[in-house]
C-alpha cells in the first residue's frame, strides 16, 4: 500500500516513527538538537509527552512504562546522555517489558553545547545496541525497527541523531500507526531486581545477546553495501554517508551503517575483500575505524589520518581531503558576515549580569541561555561547566577560601536548570553550611532551547495547568532562611540587595524574576527613543550590549524594531537622554 510522502525534519520523521511503532509514552527533557522529537510526538493524541525535571528522571519514567506494558521513548541531547548514564547501564542488565527506545542527538562543531562528545562511547560502555539514520525517512523507519530489536533481544535501543540529520529535512513516506497491546507485567525479582546477587548473573546475558544482535545485523538489512568500485571502499554512516555521495556519487563502493554497535564484523571483512584500499568516513572519534583495524584486515585502512577527529564533516571537508571539489553547489561560510551571539533586547538576565560586573565579583555560572552573561560587554561569568554546577561549585569555592571568597563571589543558575540538576547543590550549601550567595535568574520558561514548560512554570508540555514548584517555599524546606527576589529591571535594587546578602554570614538565595521578553504574555513597552541636545556620547549605554542600542554619528540610537521599553538602560544615562 502507498502512503502520502512528505517533506519533513529529521526530528519530526522519528516522532512520526513513534507514532507508526505504536508508543504509548515520551518522557524528554529539551535539549537542542533532539527538542523538536517529543515536541512533534506531542501533536499525536496516540502519545502522551513530557517534560521531566532531567534526563535521568525521563529515562526512569520512560522505564517504569516499558515495566508496565507501554512502548515508551526518551529523548535528549548528547551531554543529556551522561545524566541518565546511570540508569541506562542498568536497564541494560535489567532489560525492558515493553520496548523502550532512547534517542540521543549528538552535537559535532557545537553548535549549541559545551564539549563534542560521541554519544557511541555510551553505546559501548552500556552494551546498548545503537542505529544511526542518515535521513528523515531513516529516522521514522529507524524508530520502527530499534522497538521490533528491544522486544525481540530484551534490551533498550539508542537511537542516535546529530544535528544535520535531526534539523534537515528529507522526504518520508507516511505509514499508519500499529496498536501495539498492554504486554503483561510478570513479577521477576531475579530480571528487574539488580541487587548484586541477580545482576553477576545478567552480564554473561548481555554478553551473548550482544553478540545475538550483531549476528541479526550481518544479514537485516540495516548496513547495505553499494558495489561500484575495487579500488577504494568507503565505511561511513549518518550524514557523513550523504557528503560521500555527493562528492563520490557511484565512483567508490560504500558500506553504510545502520547499526553502529555492535559492528558488523563479517560484513566489514566481506566488503574489505572486494576492495584495495579502505577509508573510514565517520564524524568525531575513530570508532569504526579502530574496529576495523582490530580486525586485522588486510587492506589499507585510512580514517583520521586524512580526515579531522574534530568538528562536523560536509560535502567541501571530504571534498578537500580527496582532493576532490563538491559535486554540487557551493559553500557561502565564507561569504556570510559572522552574527554573534546575545541576548535579547530587554532580556531579563541583562541587568543582574550588568550589576554583577559592577561590582567586579566572580560569577560562576551555568547552563543557559544567559551564558551569554559572558561575552563582551558585560563579561560577567568566570565559569560554566555543566548543568546545575554553578551552585556546587561556589560551595566548593567557598569552602577553600573561606571569607576571601565568600564576600566576592556568586552562582547564577537558571529556573529550569535548577529543577534539573540545581537542587542538590542547594541542598549541599543548605547542608554543609558555606556562606554562598546563589542567584536563580527565574524567566519563567527553559529559554535556550526554545521555551519549554519546566516544574517552576504551573504548565505541562501541553500548556496545560500543572503542578508548580515554588522556588522560595521549596529553598526555605532546604535549610536556607535568606531569601530575597528582585526585579532584574531594576538596576539600583539588584545591587542593592546583592550587596546585602554578599555581607551577611549564611547562606542566602536571591531570585531574579521576570519573565522571557519573547513569550507571547509578555507585551512589550514601546520603544525608547534618544534626545540627541542631551545625549553626550559617553557611551554608558552601550555597557549593557542591547542590540537595540548603538552609535551613530557621535550620538546613541535606539532601533524602535528591536527595543521593548525595558527601561535599564534608562538607569544608566546620567544625561536624561533615553525617554
Amino acid at each position: 500500500m502507498k502512503y502520502m510522502k512528505q517533506l519533513i525534519l529529521g526530528n519530526a520523521a522519528a516522532a512520526r516513527g513513534l507514532y507508526e511503532a505504536g508508543c504509548s509514552i515520551v518522557s524528554s527533557y529539551p535539549g537542542t538538537p533532539s527538542t523538536e522529537i517529543t515536541e512533534e510526538a506531542a501533536k499525536y493524541d496516540e502519545i502522551y509527552c513530557e517534560w521531566a525535571p532531567n534526563e535521568k528522571v525521563a529515562l526512569e519514567s520512560a522505564f517504569g512504562a516499558s515495566l508496565a506494558g507501554k512502548r515508551a521513548f526518551c529523548g535528549m541531547k548528547h551531554v543529556g546522555l551522561n545524566v541518565a548514564a546511570d540508569p541506562l547501564y542498568t536497564i541494560s542488565y535489567t532489560g525492558v517489558n515493553a520496548g523502550l527506545v532512547i534517542g540521543v542527538a549528538d552535537d559535532p562543531s557545537m553548535h549549541s553545547s559545551q564539549n563534542e562528545q560521541d554519544s557511541r562511547h555510551h553505546a559501548i560502555a552500556s552494551k546498548t545496541p545503537m542505529l544511526e539514520p542518515s535521513d528523515s525517512e531513516e529516522s521514522k523507519e529507524f524508530v520502527k525497527i530499534a522497538f521490533e530489536l528491544s522486544e525481540k533481544f530484551d534490551t533498550p535501543v539508542l537511537l542516535k541523531m546529530c544535528t544535520r540529520v535531526a534539523h534537515s529535512q528529507s522526504i518520508v513516506e507516511l505509514g499508519e500507526r500499529v496498536e501495539v497491546p498492554l504486554k503483561e507485567y510478570k513479577k521477576n525479582i531475579q530480571k528487574y531486581v539488580m541487587a548484586p546477587a541477580n545482576a553477576i548473573k545478567k552480564h554473561p546475558i548481555v554478553e551473548q545477546r550482544m553478540k545475538d544482535i550483531a549476528s541479526w545485523a550481518e544479514t537485516s538489512g540495516i548496513n547495505k553495501i553499494e558495489d561500484y568500485n575495487t579500488e577504494i571502499g568507503v565505511i561511513t554512516s549518518s550524514t557523513s554517508y550523504q557528503y560521500v555521495k555527493e562528492v563520490f556519487g557511484d565512483s567508490v563502493s560504500v558500506l553504510k551503517l545502520g547499526m553502529v554497535n555492535p559492528l558488523p564484523e563479517t560484513t566489514i571483512r566481506d566488503f574489505a575483500s572486494k576492495v584495495k584500499t579502505i577509508y573510514i568516513i565517520e564524524e568525531l572519534d575513530p570508532i569504526i575505524e579502530n574496529y576495523c583495524k582490530s580486525l586485522q584486515l588486510k587492506v589499507e585502512i585510512h580514517g583520521k589520518d586524512v580526515l579531522p577527529i574534530c568538528g562536523e564533516y560536509s560535502q567541501n571537508i571530504i571534498a578537500k581531503a580527496f582532493g576532490k571539489t563538491t559535486a554540487k553547489g557551493k559553500s557561502l561560510s565564507d561569504e556570510i558576515p559572522v552574527r554573534p551571539p546575545i541576548m535579547c533586547a530587554g532580556c531579563p538576565h541583562r541587568g543582574i549580569f550588568y550589576v554583577l560586573n559592577k561590582l567586579k565579583l566572580t560569577v560562576l555560572g551555568d547552563i543557559g541561555c544567559y551564558t551569554l552573561g559572558s561575552v563582551a560587554p558585560l563579561n560577567a561569568m568566570d565559569m560554566t561547566l555543566c548543568m546545575g554546577a554553578s551552585f556546587s561549585s561556589i560551595h566548593g569555592w567557598n569552602k577553600a577560601l573561606g571569607t576571601d571568597g565568600e564576600s566576592k563571589t556568586v552562582a547564577v543558575i537558571g529556573d529550569s536548570t535548577f529543577m534539573h540538576s540545581g537542587m542538590t547543590g542547594l541542598a549541599t550549601i543548605a547542608y554543609n553550611q558555606s556562606n554562598s550567595t546563589v542567584i536563580v535568574l527565574d524567566n519563567s520558561i527553559t529559554g535556550m532551547t526554545g521555551h519549554q514548560q519546566n516544574p517552576t512554570t504551573g504548565k505541562n508540555l501541553y500548556g496545560e495547568p500543572a503542578g508548580q514548584v515554588n522556588l522560595e517555599l521549596l529553598a526555605k524546606a532546604m535549610g536556607i532562611n535568606r531569601i530575597k527576589v528582585i526585579d532584574p529591571y531594576n538596576l539600583e535594587e539588584s545591587e542593592k540587595v546583592i550587596k546585602e546578602e554578599l555581607s551577611v554570614s549564611e547562606p542566602s538565595l536571591i531570585i531574579s524574576r521576570r519573565p522571557c521578553v519573547l513569550l507571547k504574555s509578555v507585551k512589550p513597552k514601546p520603544a525608547l527613543s534618544v534626545n540627541e541636545e542631551k545625549c553626550k556620547s559617553c557611551k554608558m549605554c552601550m555597557k549593557i550590549g542591547c542590540p537595540a542600542i548603538s552609535m551613530k554619528g557621535g550620538k546613541a540610537k535606539i532601533d524602535e524594531t528591536l527595543c521593548v521599553g525595558c527601561g535599564v538602560c534608562t538607569q544608566m544615562c546620567k544625561f536624561d537622554a533615553l525617554k
